[in-house]
């Protein structure tokens, strides 16, 4: 699902800039809980990751026409397992939003590697020959008597939460590009298997339901739109 929502920045308004949203489906504007999100549908290949997660879509820009591009895959590991002092607290949810823009890095998956040249939360400046692959990492402390404040002193460790998304640059840009990224974002070692009550690995994607937007009539999927509604004119 992509629109105009955070329900952790902006809750119960439809005034954000565009998001692209995967995991659970039962998620509006407003705020889900674990409850909630436990009875929506999964739109990924394990049933049993009913959390939801988003992120700043993504747009190949050329002159005023934005045009989405697609995640090839985006994936969540929960990593350092065997660290964590408690699991996961019910309600829980992170915005990781950092203003030195320290927790994100882009690179091409094949290709020329520019990290070293370029701040690495700056996208790539030559042609991806494959995916643009973007990491997120989330803070793996919590306050588990307050899950909305940052973690105090006597703070707990949980799961590492890492967010990987490749997107398929190939298709959007044949010819490739070099120099200035045509791209813009709205905004301007610990693996293991799963299995819970929803089954065991993967499924194939809609084998028991069909996500879908569970507040069609509100908000907007179109990027102008959206400015529209943030107040931008």
């Amino acid at each position: 699902m992509r629109k105009n929502i955070d329900p952790i920045v902006l809750p119960g308004k439809y005034a954000s800039h565009m998001h692209s949203f995967y995991g659970s489906d039962a998620v509006t504007k407003n705020l889900p809980t674990t409850a909630e999100l436990q009875k929506g549908c999964p739109s990924g290949e394990n049933p049993n990751d009913l959390s939801v997660y988003w992120a700043p879509t993504l747009y190949y820009v050329k002159g005023d026409t934005y045009t989405e591009v697609y995640p090839a895959t985006f994936k969540t590991y929960y990593e350092n397992i065997d660290r964590a002092e408690i699991p996961f607290p019910r309600d829980l949810h992170m915005a990781d939003i950092n203003e030195k823009l320290t927790a994100i890095t882009w690179w091409c998956d094949t290709g020329a590697d520019d990290r070293n040249s370029r701040p690495r939360a700056a996208f790539p400046r030559g042609t991806c020959g494959a995916h643009m692959q973007a990491i997120l990492r989330f803070p793996d402390c919590v306050n588990p008597n307050k899950v909305t404040e940052y973690a105090p002193a006597g703070m707990k460790r949980m799961p590492s939460l890492r967010f990987s998304a490749r997107y398929n640059t190939k298709a959007a840009i044949p010819g490739g590009w070099s120099g200035i990224p045509p791209f813009k974002l709205a905004c301007g070692e610990s693996f293991m298997a799963i299995d819970g009550a929803h089954g065991k690995g993967k499924v194939p994607f809609n084998q028991s339901c069909k996500p879908k937007d569970r507040d069609p009539e509100g908000g907007t999927s179109d990027y102008h739109k959206s400015l529209e509604m943030m107040g931008h004119t």
